[in-house]
């Protein structure tokens, strides 16, 4: 039986006599392993949608992961970096959904042929609409978004350009996802997801208030991020009907506090050019977690420039540069098959060459 990806485990951990038991807001996992078609799940705590980071081969997600995804960034389209878009489709089609979808140039264009390689005579048939709204970061500040519905048989819509700052492809209240062109001798996006901030409550200061431990805590937590007035009101029991006990939010800020929220980098299929390492070190820079291609060992230099890939020395210095807190490599080359345990040994060598 396959798995539905290599969790990766908490990075974030507080004393328990100071906080209240939290975790971090996003929880990755490697969809195919570190040998596998390169997937990145993001499952969002407390929320009902995920993102995904590639779409290789995603048969191992369930129906019901796969439903939940609403936004996917794909690096570039490759055949084992989009193959899983036909089984996205598949089991999407019939529900009433919108996913986001985002590339490199020309990507809309390949997502619409996706489309059209099937035939939606009988689409009138269906009650939902199914809406694949797929964005193109052109350069760093500027992005052009094409719209392809099921009920009118997936046709392009017109395309709209908007002007972007930074290669930042979506910007909402509790997160930003920004993007960086680099270079597979096509153009290959790497990806950085930030947290807007991380609230932590404190459980001694809950008992001294005679507050409970409970789902209000979230709303708190919510309306702190989303940067709320003082005087919006909480109910401190969290039940929306019951007579609990409302309190403005500016007297409850004594209970939290609010620090740098968690990033999650993506990087893969990238050639190792002093410009790509420059523009991967600024996108990933004090990511908690830097997912990073390790296709190649380090003896193997000449073989990954030649297929414009990273070593694992290469994965590993990188990381080290950028002052990730941790590095989860993958993609490795299946001429390595068995050797994992290597591959991750050269990976962490460098890593920790100036951490030791």
């Amino acid at each position: 039986m396959r798995s539905e990806g290599r969790v990766i485990p908490e990075m974030h951990e507080k004393p328990a006599a100071e906080w209240c038991a939290m975790r971090p807001l996003f929880h990755p996992s490697l969809v195919n392993g570190r040998y596998g078609d390169p997937t990145v799940y993001v499952e969002t705590l407390f929320e009902t949608h995920s993102v995904l980071f590639d779409l290789g081969e995603i048969a191992s997600l369930s129906p019901r992961r796969i439903q939940r995804i609403d936004q996917i960034f794909v690096s570039h389209a490759h055949i084992d970096h989009f193959v899983g878009f036909d089984h996205l489709l598949r089991s999407l089609v019939g529900r009433k959904k919108t996913v986001h979808l985002y590339g490199p140039v020309g990507f809309a264009e390949r997502v619409y042929h996706k489309l059209q390689a099937y035939r939606w005579n009988l689409v009138e048939s269906y009650r939902s609409d199914l809406v694949f709204v797929v964005s193109e970061l052109e350069t760093p500040n500027s992005i052009s978004t094409r719209q392809f519905r099921l009920k009118r048989a997936f046709a392009a819509e017109p395309s709209v350009s908007k002007t972007t700052l930074n290669g930042v492809l979506c910007d909402e209240r509790t997160c930003r996802v920004s993007a960086a062109i680099l270079e597979h001798r096509t153009p290959c996006l790497g990806f950085a997801l930030q947290e807007a901030a991380h609230v932590n409550i404190w459980k001694n200061r809950l008992s001294e208030r005679g507050l409970p431990v409970g789902p209000w805590l979230r709303w708190l937590k919510k309306a702190v991020v989303e940067g709320r007035a003082d005087d919006f009101l909480i109910r401190t029991d969290g039940a929306a009907t019951s007579d609990g006990r409302l309190e403005r939010l500016g007297s409850l800020r004594d209970l939290l506090t609010v620090t740098a929220g968690q990033k999650i980098a993506y990087v893969t299929d990238v050639a190792d050019t002093p410009a790509n390492r420059a523009a991967i070190v600024a996108l990933v820079q004090n990511a908690d977690i830097l997912f990073i291609e390790a296709a190649f060992a380090g003896a193997d230099a000449a073989l990954a420039r030649e297929r414009a890939h990273l070593t694992t020395t290469a994965a590993g210095v990188i990381a080290r540069e950028a002052n990730v807190r941790r590095v989860e490599p993958f993609h490795f080359s299946p001429r390595y098959a068995g050797e994992q345990e290597r591959m991750l040994a050269e990976v962490m060598t460098a890593f920790q060459g100036s951490h030791a």
